[in-house]
């Protein structure tokens, strides 16, 4: 199905690893001009020669998004290079996998810094840019933990929940220049990042890793974990013509797991 993207410009950050990959390749597969960030210039080559070799237009910048100044540089940079960006795809992560006892200050502060902030300060400097041609997409990528308790993750739920409510207001200020603005909530999808969570509660529990894995899949009603090419299929949605008149809104993408009911 064509979803209408040919020669868009997506910014996605986080691009080079786990949901940012599949993101970048999803969206490149429908003729959206893909640049993306990440922290670490092995990953950021590496998957800027694996799009190229898809068939990708693609831009790689390295970029800390904890700090202001690489968020303004990597704007600027990309109108620059590129000319615009129709869609903004925000998917910077960090994860502190530690009971509330272990969790210092600074630990609260660079994940909302990494996470949080930086999804508001990009989105920030990229709005003026789309409301020159009156439309856009953002996607927040958040995650479960903004609607279900986790032990092991509570600077998370804070982070996401955040996110959540974020999503909601910027969307609607943003509707005005017909840009919309939506949230996927991924569940346990297999990327490294969730393999060190895995680990690290193998770890607190004394428990074996591959029990923990079989735990984790039983609490998802469709019996399996997602894949990053899961969470990408939603923000391709969000992206396309298809959701034109959806904003504001927050998907979860978990395979039917968690008992909340989110009206």
């Amino acid at each position: 199905m064509d979803m209408c993207l040919n020669n868009k410009v997506a910014l996605i950050t986080g691009g080079s690893r786990g949901i940012g990959k599949a993101v970048a390749l999803t969206l490149a597969k429908q003729g959206a001009k893909i640049v993306f960030c990440g922290r670490t210039k092995h990953d950021l080559d590496a998957t800027a020669d694996f799009l190229r070799k898809k068939g990708a237009e693609t831009w790689a910048f390295q970029a800390d998004m904890s700090k202001v100044r690489d968020i303004e540089n990597l704007v600027e940079h990309v109108v620059a290079r590129v000319g615009g960006i129709n869609i903004l795809v925000n998917n910077a992560v960090t994860s502190e996998s530690a009971p509330f006892d272990q969790l210092t200050d600074d630990m609260f502060r660079y994940h909302i810094d990494v996470k949080l902030m930086a999804y508001i300060r990009i989105a920030r400097l990229v709005l003026p840019h789309m409301r020159k041609t009156k439309s856009g997409r953002i996607v927040n990528i958040g995650g479960m933990t903004a609607r279900v308790v986790a032990p092991l993750r509570i600077s998370n739920g804070v982070v996401n929940a955040g996110i959540a409510n974020f999503t909601k207001q910027f969307a609607t200020f943003a509707a005005q220049y017909n840009i919309t603005v939506n949230c996927v909530h991924p569940g346990y999808t297999l990327t490294e990042r969730v393999k060190q969570i895995f680990v690290r509660q193998a770890e607190e529990s004394g428990d074996k890793l591959d029990n923990i894995i079989r735990k984790r899949t039983k609490e998802v009603p469709l019996g399996k974990l997602m894949k990053p090419e899961d969470i990408a299929s939603a923000v391709l949605f969000f992206c396309s013509p298809l959701a034109g008149m959806i904003t504001g809104q927050s998907l979860a993408v978990d395979g039917g797991s968690g008992n909340a009911i989110a009206y």
